[in-house]
């Protein structure tokens, strides 16, 4: 439990460094393939907190690579296979919205989506089949 609560807290951190890196200008996120590239702060930390950290419980690392010689993430980074994962499971996401569930369209992070993370990871980063 220890653990979860430092993960939490390491993410609010992070969350706050965006939130501070952003505030008064566009985003300049680099290498986004799925998420839109004119997402919002909000909207970006919305999606990772409550769909990726909650919903499989885990923290930014999990995905995310350190910069080189650095504690600091290089959330551009394509290092980790982790983040391929997870753009494969972000169109997957989408795509049963859309083709199953008829939402015509399907945004991630959007309270309209029948199915998301948790759906099948509830809380867990390798879901029981």
């Amino acid at each position: 439990m220890k653990s979860r609560s430092i993960i939490v807290l390491i993410s609010l951190v992070a969350i706050v460094v965006i939130d501070i890196a952003a505030a008064g200008r566009g985003n300049d996120y680099q290498n986004l393939q799925v998420l839109p590239k004119d997402i919002s702060s909000r909207n970006l930390q919305h999606i990772m907190v409550d769909e990726f950290q909650d919903g499989l419980g885990v923290g930014c690392n999990y995905c995310h690579a350190n910069q080189k010689s650095s504690m600091l993430l290089d959330y551009a980074s394509d290092e980790k296979p982790e983040k391929l994962i997870a753009r494969q499971m972000m169109q997957m996401t989408i795509e049963l919205n859309k083709n199953h569930f008829g939402i015509e369209n399907p945004e991630l992070g959007s309270n309209m989506m029948a199915v998301t993370c948790a759906t099948c990871h509830r809380g867990s980063p390798h879901p029981e089949l």
